[in-house]
């Protein structure tokens, strides 16, 4: 038969260092803060980055990958092709809207002067012969 025997080990029995009370401990003191700041990495973010493409499987990896490319191949087509656009529009409305915004002011000076003249004549008539375009009521 087989006897237990409890082994108390010295480490359990041992009193522990530091302050008894609980109102004696430092609880604002910024030692921990301090050596945590003036901790300084070995590694740069870049290395960090990359030892985490272990993490992620390599089927998932290349689906990334796949789907960037893509998304980058759309965008890269999509500027090119708006970029062509704004150049076809900007040099039609060049070629064709100024010179028919020129004919346009100038018909509409042309027509302008031609009002002006016609007024011009009425006022020459109404000078000369006062009254003549009156109508006359009847008694």
């Amino acid at each position: 038969m087989v006897k237990l025997e409890e082994v108390m080990d010295e480490e359990f029995v041992r009193e522990q260092e530091g302050p008894h009370d609980e109102d004696d401990w430092d609880t604002d003191s910024e030692s921990d803060l301090e050596s945590e700041a003036s901790f300084v990495p070995d590694e740069t973010l870049y290395e960090r980055i990359a030892a985490l493409k272990d993490i992620v499987p390599a089927s998932t990896r290349r689906s990334i990958h796949a789907k960037y490319e893509t998304l980058s191949s759309w965008t890269k087509s999509g500027l090119l092709f708006g970029g062509k656009t704004l150049w076809v529009v900007s040099t039609s409305a060049l070629l064709l809207g100024v010179p028919w915004a020129l004919a346009y002011s100038e018909e509409q000076m042309i027509v302008e002067q031609e009002r002006a003249e016609l007024m011009q004549q009425r006022a020459q008539n109404e000078f000369m012969a006062p009254g003549a375009g009156e109508v006359k009521p009847a008694l």
